[in-house]
């Protein structure tokens, strides 16, 4: 049986990665809740949008938390906007399929142009 963990990982990886739609049937449960202000709830929603996912997107998996049945991935998005985004995406999955998805998203500042001098993202 797959952790929560894995199969989130498959989910991000099949839909930002490598633009497999076929991970929606087997992950997503049909009453999928959406939380992100520009896509709709249900798992068509995602099975719509993941062929008109721009050919020059790419995403970068960072840190990923698990507990329960809530996973969280942080993430970089390059050619969703004008600038790379940094996220974090928050997952609820119950038996064996996703179940509801929020996301919160930034614009990357340059590790420069920080007061740190730390970038927002690190691969993991």
């Amino acid at each position: 049986m797959e952790s929560n963990k894995e199969i989130v990982l498959k989910v991000l990886k099949g839909a930002f990665i490598e633009r497999d739609v076929s991970v929606v049937e087997r992950y997503f449960s049909p009453d999928y809740v959406q939380h992100n202000p520009v896509i709709r709830n249900g798992s068509g929603a995602i099975a719509t949008l993941i062929p008109t996912l721009k050919k020059d997107l790419s995403y970068e998996i960072g840190m990923v938390v698990a507990e329960g049945d809530l996973v969280m991935v942080h993430g970089r998005y390059v050619g969703w906007g004008p600038k790379p985004l940094v996220a974090v995406d928050i997952f609820k999955v119950r038996g064996g399929r996703v179940v509801e998805h929020w996301d919160v998203m930034q614009e990357e500042v340059p590790a420069a142009a920080t007061a740190s001098g730390n970038p927002m993202f690190s691969p993991a």
